[in-house]
């Protein structure tokens, strides 16, 4: 099945239809797919042969973002790229692999730890196929982005549920997000790929969270799979139960960072998924490589974690597999639980949640726009436990949950900011770039 095509220029001119409120795909001029395939007509074809090939995944080690690399037989597909610091090290990756040309790309959602290192890869890479979620951004890592696949001629293609990706024959890939209609948060349009390769699958969640499994469950779709790319870092906006039950997964990958400022991943979701599943962590183990024949997998991972057993190849019979049970060092102690939460650019307004079981005083914390032109300061202001806060640019009437900054000028860039948050000694707590 292949997708109609547009060029990124004609793509931008969407912008102008986002901001007037049209948000159905089927109302704009991206490209569409000429057929698209019910959840039941999908679980009839699920069924796919073999090539006798291996089908190779790679999580890669990117800090605090994502980047996955497929290959069979020849043909090879990027999902994401890390932030833009990290697209030189995806490069030399799939370069060290012997890699001269990418089949397809694609952009889960213009994240910059999703995007930001796609300048790097499509400089340095023919790219046959290029594949968005079709919902514009107006952050310039974005615009460069569509400057580039525009300037080189590549093959635009927008997706949405019910779509398939032509990689391979012997490989089936359906497109379970985003939905029709746009949600008005960025990471639930996030591309949401389950590729089927014989008996052995894998659910690639980009940064989908929780309205995005709701909507995947209640249209239908057949998310059971055996290696899960969980969802957002492993952050508790996504991997809820229900979801996690339905998928039941028999290994979970966590994209993270070491350290990040975001908490990820999550407690909670960490328990969560250790209860069904054996969980690898980027930040733990380092870029982590599952290889399949369609009955059967592997995994290897590139650090040793606590015992040598961590580099050992795991292997699965009948699709099932047997890996060993570790005991994971559980960072949350150390996670912050105060951070940015929200940042809406053309609003004008940026959004703090507690996550933690206590209040934290956020007396002296300041809010920062990139450069520092702009400093927002906390004044005698306790944020409760499991609650955010509004903190508005304009004038207006200080509540508990909405905060103003009482200025007559907008602070944030529509082309593309980031919010920082410090506390009342200087240390810097969270950031969101949007």
């Amino acid at each position: 099945m292949r997708f109609s095509q547009l060029t990124a220029a004609a793509f931008v001119l969407t912008l102008v239809l986002i901001a007037a409120g049209c948000t159905d795909p089927e109302e704009t001029p991206l490209g569409t797919v000429s057929e698209q395939t019910s959840p039941s007509t999908v679980a009839a074809q699920n069924t796919v042969t073999v090539s006798g090939q291996n089908l190779t995944v790679h999580f890669l080690d990117v800090g605090q973002g994502d980047s996955i690399l497929l290959e069979l037989d020849g043909k090879f597909m990027l999902v994401d790229s890390g932030e833009r610091d990290q697209g030189k090290v995806v490069t030399a990756y799939l370069q060290n692999q012997g890699i001269s040309t990418l089949d397809y790309v694609v952009a889960t959602h213009p994240h910059s730890d999703h995007i930001g290192g796609m300048d790097d890869i499509l400089n340095n890479f023919p790219v046959e196929h290029f594949v968005d979620s079709g919902y514009p951004h107006t952050s310039k890592t974005y615009e460069n982005m569509l400057i580039i696949i525009d300037t080189k001629d590549i093959p635009f293609e927008v997706v949405q549920a019910g779509h398939k990706i032509d990689f391979d024959p012997a490989v089936d890939i359906e497109v379970l997000n985003p939905a029709s209609i746009y949600s008005d948060e960025l990471n639930e349009n996030s591309v949401v790929l389950k590729v089927t390769y014989g008996e052995t699958s894998f659910l690639l969640m980009g940064d989908a969270g929780l309205e995005s499994e709701e909507y995947i469950i209640e249209a239908g779709y057949d998310v059971d799979s055996d290696i899960l790319k969980v969802g957002h870092h492993a952050s508790r906006s996504g991997s809820g139960r229900t979801f996690i039950s339905a998928v039941s997964p028999e290994v979970s990958i966590v994209e993270v960072g070491a350290g990040n400022d975001y908490g990820h991943p999550h407690a909670e979701v960490l328990d969560r998924l250790q209860k069904v599943s054996t969980v690898y962590r980027t930040d733990l183990d380092g870029t982590i490589v599952i290889t399949t024949d369609g009955s059967t997998y592997t995994v290897t991972t590139e650090k040793t974690r606590n015992t040598s057993s961590r580099n050992e190849a795991y292997a699965s019979t009948d699709s099932t597999a047997e890996v060993q049970s570790e005991e994971y060092v559980d960072s949350s102690s150390t996670e912050p639980t105060v951070y940015v939460s929200d940042l809406n650019l053309q609003d004008e307004w940026v959004q703090i949640s507690n996550t933690g079981a206590s209040p934290v005083s956020l007396n002296g914390w300041k809010i920062e726009d990139e450069g520092s032109k702009h400093t927002y300061t906390f004044q005698s202001y306790t944020l409760n436990a499991g609650t955010t806060v509004t903190v508005f640019t304009g004038k207006g009437a200080n509540s508990a949950t909405e905060l103003y900054w009482q200025l007559d000028n907008p602070v944030w860039n529509n082309n593309g900011d980031t919010a920082y948050l410090y506390d009342d000694s200087g240390k810097l707590v969270s950031k969101l770039e949007s």
